[in-house]
């Protein structure tokens, strides 16, 4: 049980059981597709999580930065991808984990793989990096001829062994639907399948990973690999998208409430930007919102019988726009749970895990 008389200040607390639920969802979700469940650790960023992974049959893993790739290699995680364009700066760190663990990087255009590829003694396994429709980065997915440029110049590199081709699906985040949701996923195995055309002889790897999609769809045929992330925690984002139900959302912040505003009926507590992140979430009745409230318990926590939000923070600030009974339920003094929008960044910002099951997790991975 948690210890919520020990907690003075905003703290992550996770329920152990819908995470380990959460995971064991998705690896079976990607068993039974026959396709390999690479999942995305930038999310939790923990040795004792990742270990839950490792329970569930996982071996391979996705990290957004070699900072975090060497935190799990030092964990025993021996093939790595870092889903993002790998930096030339980094090149030293690159070497050194290649001649550890089987990592794979990013190549985003042709112009970032001549600069990549004068990395000498190098040993590793590259994805070409396509844009589906995000427009973040990568190569559009109908250039061919960039990509046959890449496939050419690797195979001439002596150093990079070309293991296919790879999307994130992010817009999937702002559907407004799970059948757009749907729809962009179509559009997406259509758009990597066409790939496939480009290495006619050749096996090559087509992987995704927005967790939107990876939560709807079942049935993941056509593709080899699959890299959510967020699904681990899942977070009101993800609710209100219908990726899950409030049931499986595994985190939430305790925050000490500092004052109450008998006249405007609002709760300030002791949470903000620093502790959230200041990601929001547009509802349909057009209000904007950083988070919902929630009673918090010895065991998790429980959501009010009307949705109370956090209508607006500041660095430390945060002021909840309370229901009549939300607002004489809670005293100053207490603590009051708040739903995170992003729990990506909420996790990252707060650095530690306090479990339902009374314990403390703080093997988070190095900045």
């Amino acid at each position: 049980m948690i210890n919520l008389k020990k907690i003075t200040r905003p703290a992550l607390i996770l329920d152990e059981e819908k995470c380990r639920n959460n995971i064991r969802m998705m690896s079976h979700k990607a068993h039974s597709s026959n396709v390999l469940f690479r999942p995305h650790f930038k999310t939790h960023q923990s040795h004792e999580i990742g270990q839950w992974f490792r329970e569930e049959g996982v071996n391979s893993i996705t990290v957004s930065s070699l900072t975090m790739a060497k935190h799990f290699a030092d964990n025993g995680w021996e093939d790595i991808t870092v889903a993002f364009p790998a930096n030339r700066r980094e090149y030293a760190e690159i070497r050194e984990l290649t001649n550890r663990i089987r990592l794979n990087i990013l190549i985003s255009s042709p112009e970032h793989l001549s600069v990549i590829k004068e990395i000498t003694e190098l040993d590793a396994g590259c994805f070409f990096k396509v844009n589906t429709g995000l427009n973040r980065s990568g190569t559009d997915w109908d250039d061919r001829n960039r990509f046959l440029r890449m496939i050419d110049e690797t195979g001439k590199s002596g150093n990079l062994r070309i293991l296919g081709f790879l999307t994130h699906s992010g817009h999937t985040y702002k559907a407004k639907s799970k059948t757009e949701i749907l729809q962009i996923y179509s559009d997406t195995l259509f758009k990597m399948k066409s790939l496939r055309s480009l290495f006619p002889e050749s096996e090559v790897i087509l992987s995704v990973g927005d967790t939107p999609s990876c939560s709807i769809v079942n049935d993941f045929t056509g593709v080899d690999e699959i890299r959510p992330g967020n699904f681990v925690f899942y977070d009101l984002t993800q609710h209100r998208l219908g990726s899950c139900d409030s049931n499986q959302v595994a985190v939430a912040v305790a925050c000490p409430v500092v004052d109450k505003n008998p006249d405007k009926q609002e709760i300030i507590i002791y949470g903000g930007g620093v502790h959230l992140s200041k990601d929001r979430l547009l509802l349909a009745d057009g209000r904007t919102v950083f988070g919902q409230a929630v009673y918090l318990t010895e065991t998790g926590w429980v959501y009010p019988d009307d949705e109370v939000w956090l209508k607006s923070i500041s660095q430390e600030h945060g002021i909840i726009s309370a229901s009549n009974d939300f607002f004489n339920n809670i005293k100053t003094g207490d603590l009051v749970g708040i739903i995170p929008v992003h729990s990506c960044m909420t996790s990252d910002l707060l650095r530690v895990y306090h479990t339902t099951e009374g314990r403390i997790i703080d093997d988070f991975s190095p900045k």
